[in-house]
């Protein structure tokens, strides 16, 4: 539910209220109790995270850590399987043996 700022066009009171958006728009002043009450565009309409807290940390505990971090160990390719092996660095290409020409005559 998201909170909305009003204020006052009678006595300049302003003050935020958490309500449901379908909810109606209040209009009676809480301090005057005049119906000069208008709620403000902008920010109001949101909702508002207030206080310490609301960080990555505060939701995930110790050991599901661990495992994230071992899972994602795991899953990253060792330096020793990107580089080539010296036993296939020393040896030599085949390539395929020529085959006489047989259109050619023999002298």
């Amino acid at each position: 539910m998201p909170t909305y700022d009003y204020r006052c066009n009678a006595c300049g009171h302003e003050f935020e209220l958490f309500q449901k958006m379908s909810d109606p728009i209040k209009r009676t002043c809480p301090a005057c109790k005049k119906k000069q009450l208008e709620r403000l565009i902008g920010t109001g309409a949101a909702v508002l995270f207030k206080g310490s807290g609301f960080y990555e940390t505060d939701y995930r505990s110790d050991s599901y850590k661990k495992g994230a971090d071992a899972e994602k160990k795991a899953s990253e390719p060792k330096p020793s399987d990107s580089k080539p092996d010296k036993k296939d660095a020393k040896k030599p290409e085949s390539k395929p043996a020529k085959k006489p020409d047989s259109s050619a005559k023999a002298t």
